[in-house]
C-alpha cells in the first residue's frame, strides 16, 4: 500500500493519505467505511437527546412547574 503520512512541527505523525484507488479497494470489502467518507446530515443538527444530563432534574422540574403555570395563566386570559 503507498500511503503518505502527516507529521507535525514536532515529528508525530498526524494524519494518513491513502491513494483513491486504494481507498476505492478497501471500501468495496469492508462496506461500513463508506460511512467515514461523507457525515450525515441529521448529525450536523443536535438531537435534544445530546443535551440529556445538560441541567440538574431539580432544574428541570422547576421548569416545568413554571411552563405548566405560565400555560394556565395564558388559558385563563384567552378564555
Amino acid at each position: 500500500m503507498n500511503v503518505q503520512y502527516l507529521s507535525d512541527a514536532q515529528g508525530r505523525h498526524t494524519a494518513i493519505v491513502i491513494p483513491i484507488e486504494e481507498w476505492n479497494t478497501i471500501t468495496a470489502k469492508h462496506e461500513d467505511l463508506k460511512s467515514l467518507e461523507k457525515p450525515k446530515q441529521d448529525s450536523l443538527q443536535p438531537k435534544p437527546s445530546d443535551f440529556r444530563g445538560s441541567i440538574s432534574k431539580k432544574t428541570a422540574d422547576e421548569l416545568l412547574q413554571h411552563t405548566e403555570q405560565a400555560r394556565t395563566e395564558w388559558e385563563s386570559i384567552i378564555s
